[in-house]
C-alpha cells in the first residue's frame, strides 16, 4: 500500500529547514539544492510542495511573522488592559534566543522584500494589523477616554522600537539586551497606565 504522504506537514518541514539556513548563512544559503540536501528530500522533490523558491521564502516570511502572532494569541483572554498590552508587546520583542534567532531569519527576509513586491506587501499588511492592534490595546488601557490619535502615536513608537530592537539584537550577544528591553516595556507600560497617558 503506497505511503501516505502528509503535504502540509512536509510544507512546514522545508520552511523550517529554509529559516534555518538562513539564521545560519543568510538568503544566500537556502538555495533549493542546499534544502533539498538539508531535509534529506530527494532531488525534484521540492517541485511536489513549492513550485520555485520564491514560492519557499514566502512560506518562510508568512511562518517567521506567524511566531509573533501565535505569541500574542495565547495570552491568557483574562488578562486586564494592562496585562494584555504588555504581553501584546512583549510578543513582538527580542526577550529570548528563539525571537533572536527569529529576528536574524526576518532581518534577512526584510532586505530581499525590497526587491519583491509580494513581499513588501505582506508585511505592510502585518504592520497595518499591528498597528491598529496596538490602537486598540492602548485605547482599552485609557478606557477610550483619549483618541485615537494620541493611541497612534504610542502605537508607532512601540512600533519602530520593536524593529530597532530586532536588529539591535543580532549585533550584540544572544540575550546581552534582555533587560535593557525589559525595562524599557516596563517604562512604556508605566507610561501608558499612569494619568499623564501619551507622550507629550
Amino acid at each position: 500500500m503506497p505511503k501516505v504522504i502528509d503535504h502540509d506537514q512536509r510544507r512546514r518541514e522545508i520552511v523550517e529547514v529554509s529559516k534555518r539556513l538562513i539564521a545560519e548563512g543568510g538568503f544566500e544559503a537556502a538555495t533549493m539544492r542546499s534544502i533539498v540536501t538539508a531535509a534529506g528530500f530527494a532531488n525534484g522533490a521540492l517541485k511536489h510542495y513549492f513550485a520555485s523558491k520564491d514560492g519557499i521564502i514566502a512560506a518562510t516570511f508568512d511562518s517567521v511573522l506567524d511566531e509573533t502572532a501565535q505569541r500574542a494569541a495565547e495570552l491568557d483572554p483574562g488578562l486586564g488592559p494592562v496585562a494584555a498590552l504588555r504581553g501584546f508587546v512583549e510578543a513582538a520583542m527580542p526577550l529570548d534566543a528563539e525571537r533572536i534567532s527569529s529576528a536574524r531569519v526576518l532581518l534577512v527576509l526584510w532586505g530581499h522584500s525590497v526587491a519583491n513586491p509580494d513581499l513588501a506587501a505582506q508585511y505592510r499588511e502585518l504592520l497595518t494589523n499591528w498597528r491598529a492592534e496596538l490602537v486598540a490595546r492602548i485605547g482599552a488601557v485609557w478606557d477610550h477616554s483619549r483618541d485615537v490619535v494620541a493611541a497612534g502615536v504610542v502605537a508607532d513608537e512601540i512600533i519602530s522600537v520593536t524593529i530597532g530592537a530586532n536588529v539591535a539584537s543580532l549585533m550584540h550577544p544572544v540575550g546581552a539586551l534582555v533587560a535593557r528591553y525589559t525595562d524599557y516595556i516596563d517604562a512604556l507600560v508605566a507610561r501608558v497606565a499612569g494619568p499623564v497617558g501619551p507622550v507629550g
